[in-house]
């Protein structure tokens, strides 16, 4: 891994970065794996429409995204959906309100640094009379994009392509 050229505990440059998930440093034996880190993205259903926002910072700035974000330590991933909802949306739900859909793997590459995560897709329905308001850091536009309209390529992660075509195709059925 081209982005550690030292060791964080004794600055050795004898380091051995193993399978792409174990730093292993040769003089000190300090070990780290880089696991696959938790995210979270909802499928926000209302009538025949799914809510997209548009992604307004790298990676994949300026195309389609579904609302949600990386899980917190000690945070369960019902509550990461609750939280990011929240903060990206001001969109209040219960912990209740998601319904676990699928999982799929994903790259995220973030300021050179490549992220394995394993993204946890959940489907909610929109709530009756809220209101979004943007956290326009993050985000810089909503869409709701009927099922019919849906262009998957639109889609920034590949992840999120996968899982929005699975559940469009699930809807045929």
């Amino acid at each position: 891994m081209e982005y550690f050229n030292f060791c964080p505990n004794c600055q050795s440059a004898n380091i051995v970065f193993e399978n792409n998930r174990k730093f292993n440093c040769q003089d000190c034996g300090m070990l780290y794996f880089h696991n696959v880190a938790a995210a979270v993205a909802v499928i926000i259903e209302q009538d025949d429409k799914i809510l997209f926002t548009v992604r307004n910072r790298a990676p994949k700035k300026g195309y389609l995204d579904l609302p949600g974000g990386f899980t917190d330590p000690d945070e369960t991933v019902e509550q990461t959906c609750q939280r990011e909802l929240k903060e990206e949306l001001n969109l209040d739900f219960a912990v209740e309100d998601f319904r676990y859909f699928k999982s799929q793997p994903n790259d995220y590459d973030y300021r050179g640094i490549p992220y394995k995560t394993a993204d946890l897709i959940f489907i909610a329905q929109f709530p009756k009379a809220a209101n979004i308001v943007l956290e326009k850091e993050e985000i810089e536009a909503y869409r709701w994009v009927p099922k019919t309209d849906i262009n998957v390529e639109d889609i920034g992660f590949v992840s999120l392509q996968n899982a929005v075509s699975d559940y469009l195709n699930q809807e045929k059925l």
